[in-house]
C-alpha cells in the first residue's frame, strides 16, 4: 500500500523517536481489516521503536479500529478506519508526538488544555478527501496527549455508513464530544479551544502567561499579508510578534494556486509551509491559534488583549486578519451546518452523491462550485441574487452548457428548510414578481463571497460600510501607529500577490513610524 518513497520518508521521520509506540489493532472480522493490518505493518517496519499488536480491547470501536499505546497504556489517540489520504499525516504526527516530538502549541493553550478536569471523549468524523479534516484530527490528538482526561478518535465516515446515517451527518469534519455535537465544518485549533472554554470557563485559570517585553511591531493575522509584514519587520531588526488563529489563513484552504508570480503551480498547504519556513529564518514570536479580542489604544503604545487573557504591549500594530466566508443570514442556515448546509464543495460534495443540491451565489466561486459538484451529484441549481451572473464568461458558458446545472437569477434566498434534522429544500423569492417558490433538495452550498475579519476593531479604526479597514497609500489607518494590509482593507483585488505586497508596504510604513514617532 505504501511505496518505497513513502517508507523511506517515514524512516527519516522516525529516526529520532524517543519513546517506543505500539499500535494496538482490535481483533475480529471486517472486509477491510486485512488492508488495515498490512497498512499498519508497513508503518511499524520503518523503526524498531514501533510495533503492531492485535488484541481485543473494549475501548476500540471495531475490527478496523486501533489505538496508540506508550509505556503499556493507551494515550487517548484512536483511529477507526484506514487513515490514508489527507489523514495519513495525522497518523504520522500522532506517532511522532506520542514518541516525544514536541507539540507546536502556544504555552498558554497547553495550560488551558492541561487544566481540563472532566472526561472528554472526542469523535471526529472525516472523509479521506477532506483537506479541512486533518487539522481538526491533529488538534484533538494533541489535546489527548496533553491531558489524560481527553481522548480523540478519527472515524472514516466512508467505512461507518450506518453510524453516519444514525447521526444524520452530511458534512465533515463533524466533531462529537461525549456523544453530543460539538462542532461542524471547518474549525481550527483556536476555535476548538474557545468552544472548550465556553463549556468549561474554569480552565482559563490554568493558562500560563509569560509576559513579552515591549514589542516594536505586532502583526495580527497569519496569511500572506501578515507573513510578509512580519518578515519585513524582522529584517529591520525589530522585536516582532505575530498573533494568528492559524498560519496561512484562507490560503491554507486553497487547493490550487497558479497565479503567484515566479511560482507556476503550488497549493495552499505548500505555500503555507513555505511561508512558515521563511518566518523561521527570523526571530519572530509566533502565537498561533490565539485571537485578539480587543485593541487598547494609547499615544505611545497600544495593548492587545488575547483570548487567553494575555496582554501584549506594542509600539505599532499591523492588522492583516483577512476575510472569512460570508453567510446568507437566513433562517435554517446556521442551524443546519453539517446537516445539509456547507461552504466547501470539495470537502462535502461526496456526501451528496446522486442527490439534488443548490449553490447560492453566481460569482466565480459559485459557478466553480457548481461545476465541481455536477460531477458528483444528481442536479445542481444555482441561485443568483442579481439579474445576471457575476462570474467570468468562460465559467458561465460551461455552466449553462452543463446538463446537470440549472441557473435561477434574480432570486433571494428566504429560508433553508429542514425536516428531522436534515435539509430538504430552499425557499426563495423571485425579486421581480415577489413570488415565493420552493426547491426540493438535500444540500445547500453557500458561495457568496467573503467578509472582512474586522469586528474586534469597533471604535479603534475607521472602516467602510462593508467593514473594510480604510487605509492610505502607505497602509496607515485612521489611528497613528496602526497599519493594515490585505483582504481586510479597502485595497482592491483580493489576491495573494497583492496581499504580500501590501503586507511588506505596511511593515515598511510601521518601521518609518517607529524611527520618527514612537
Amino acid at each position: 500500500m505504501l511505496n518505497n518513497d513513502i517508507l523511506n520518508a517515514l524512516k527519516t521521520y522516525t529516526a529520532n523517536m524517543q519513546n517506543a509506540v505500539t499500535l494496538v489493532l482490535q481483533t475480529g472480522e471486517h472486509k477491510k481489516r486485512g488492508e488495515l493490518k498490512e497498512f499498519l505493518s508497513q508503518i511499524v517496519s520503518v523503526s524498531d521503536k514501533l510495533q503492531l499488536v492485535e488484541r481485543h480491547e473494549p475501548v476500540l470501536r471495531s475490527p478496523i479500529s486501533f489505538g496508540l499505546e506508550v509505556d503499556g497504556r493507551f494515550n487517548g489517540i484512536f483511529f477507526s478506519g484506514i487513515p490514508g489520504g489527507h489523514e495519513f499525516n495525522s497518523l504520522v504526527l500522532a506517532i511522532l508526538h506520542s514518541s516525544g516530538t514536541a507539540l507546536k502549541l502556544d504555552e498558554s493553550l497547553k495550560g488551558i488544555i492541561a487544566g481540563v478536569a472532566q472526561e472528554l471523549r472526542f469523535e471526529v468524523f472525516v472523509s479521506l478527501s477532506c483537506h479541512n479534516c486533518p487539522e481538526v484530527v491533529q488538534s484533538l490528538n494533541q489535546f489527548a496527549l496533553l491531558n489524560d482526561n481527553i481522548s480523540a478518535e478519527m472515524i472514516d465516515g466512508g467505512l461507518y455508513l450506518e453510524l453516519i446515517e444514525e447521526r444524520g451527518i452530511q458534512g465533515v469534519p463533524s466533531v462529537y464530544l461525549n456523544g453530543e455535537v460539538f462542532a461542524n465544518g471547518q474549525i481550527d485549533t483556536g476555535k476548538l479551544v474557545e468552544k472548550l472554554v465556553e463549556q468549561y470557563p474554569e480552565v482559563l485559570q490554568s493558562a500560563k502567561h509569560e509576559a513579552l517585553p515591549l514589542q516594536d511591531v505586532t502583526v495580527i493575522g497569519g496569511g500572506p499579508a501578515g507573513v510578509a509584514a512580519a518578515i519585513y519587520a524582522a529584517r529591520k531588526g525589530l522585536k516582532v510578534t505575530m498573533v494568528a488563529d492559524r498560519i496561512g489563513g484562507q490560503v491554507k484552504d486553497t487547493v490550487g494556486i497558479e497565479n503567484l508570480i515566479s511560482v507556476p503551480k503550488t497549493t495552499g498547504s505548500e505555500l503555507t509551509g513555505n511561508m512558515l519556513s521563511h518566518m523561521d529564518d527570523y526571530e519572530i514570536t509566533k502565537k498561533e491559534h490565539l485571537r485578539v479580542e480587543r485593541v487598547e489604544k494609547g499615544q505611545k503604545t497600544k495593548k492587545l488583549h488575547l483570548s487567553t487573557g494575555e496582554i501584549i504591549e506594542t509600539k505599532t500594530i499591523i492588522i492583516a486578519t483577512g476575510a472569512k466566508w460570508r453567510e446568507l443570514g437566513v433562517p435554517g442556515e446556521k442551524e443546519n451546518i453539517g446537516s445539509g448546509v456547507a461552504y466547501c464543495p470539495h470537502c462535502d460534495g461526496p456526501f451528496f452523491k446522486n442527490k439534488d443540491v443548490a449553490v447560492v451565489g453566481g460569482g466565480n466561486s459559485g459557478i466553480e462550485a457548481a461545476l465541481d459538484l455536477a460531477g458528483m451529484v444528481n442536479k445542481v441549481t444555482v441561485f443568483e441574487f442579481l439579474p445576471e451572473l457575476k462570474a467570468d464568461q468562460v465559467l458561465i458558458d460551461k455552466a449553462e452548457a452543463h446538463p446537470k446545472i440549472n441557473i435561477i437569477k434574480n432570486a433571494a434566498t428566504k429560508e433553508i428548510v429542514a425536516e428531522n434534522g436534515k435539509v430538504v429544500g430552499i425557499d426563495y423569492i423571485d425579486r421581480e414578481s415577489d413570488a415565493v417558490s420552493h426547491q426540493a433538495l438535500s444540500g445547500v452550498f453557500v458561495q457568496i463571497g467573503l467578509v472582512p475579519n474586522s469586528s474586534f476593531l469597533n471604535g479603534v479604526v475607521e472602516r467602510t460600510k462593508y467593514d473594510e479597514i480604510i487605509i492610505d497609500e502607505k497602509g496607515q489607518t485612521s489611528e497613528p501607529g496602526i497599519f493594515a494590509a490585505g483582504d481586510v482593507t479597502t485595497v482592491p483585488y483580493k489576491q495573494i500577490v497583492v496581499a504580500m505586497g501590501e503586507g511588506a508596504k505596511a511593515s515598511l510604513s510601521a518601521f518609518d513610524y517607529i524611527i520618527r514617532e514612537a
